[in-house]
């Protein structure tokens, strides 16, 4: 059981992130993994320096796009935010219950926090997210790719995010030549 667990979240590797492919026409854009794995070490140096709860942080990282592996990247135009709540929530379900009920049930606390997005942590988590997206922007900048097309990501992660250090983080990374 635990070995369909894992191959589903190794799955993530091979998901394309939708919004570089339809927005940059990239024909080769960074995985799934590739965000989650950046997402994670910004979640534990942020975790560390600023005294939260680092191993709460790095568990919602590693789920918060784990349902992808099962129904793919879903830009936010595609649909409406509670249809693919509703997939992912009915995904995430499914690939829980290949776990033993000994961890199933903190996972799925862990999703739903991260979900409901009214705990320190959670806020926090998808702030990263929104962090990761500017830098991965940022990258594809620096290789040739046009300010103007990424400016919205840009624009979405600067309004998203509110947190003193990683509002810091995203003007340095942002304003970097």
């Amino acid at each position: 059981m635990i070995e369909d667990f894992i191959q589903t979240a190794a799955n993530l590797k091979d998901i394309s992130r939708q919004g570089w492919i339809e927005k940059l026409s990239i024909d080769n854009p960074e995985s799934v993994a590739d965000h989650t794995f950046s997402m994670a070490v910004i979640g534990m140096v942020i975790s560390d320096l600023e005294n939260l709860n680092s191993e709460k942080i790095l568990k919602m990282i590693l789920l918060h796009d784990l349902a992808e592996s099962k129904v793919g990247d879903i830009v936010p135009d595609k649909m409406s935010i509670e249809e693919k709540q509703k997939l992912e929530n009915s995904a995430f379900n499914e690939i829980l219950n290949t776990l033993p009920e000994s961890i199933m049930q903190n996972y799925a606390a862990i999703w739903k926090e991260f979900q409901e997005n009214n705990s320190d942590e959670s806020k926090i988590v998808h702030q990263i997210d929104k962090l990761e997206m500017a830098l991965q922007a940022k990258i594809y900048q620096s290789k040739g790719y046009s300010k103007e097309k990424l400016e919205t990501f840009f624009e979405s992660a600067k309004s998203s995010i509110t947190h003193p250090k990683l509002k810091e983080l995203f003007t340095k990374i942002v304003n970097e030549r």
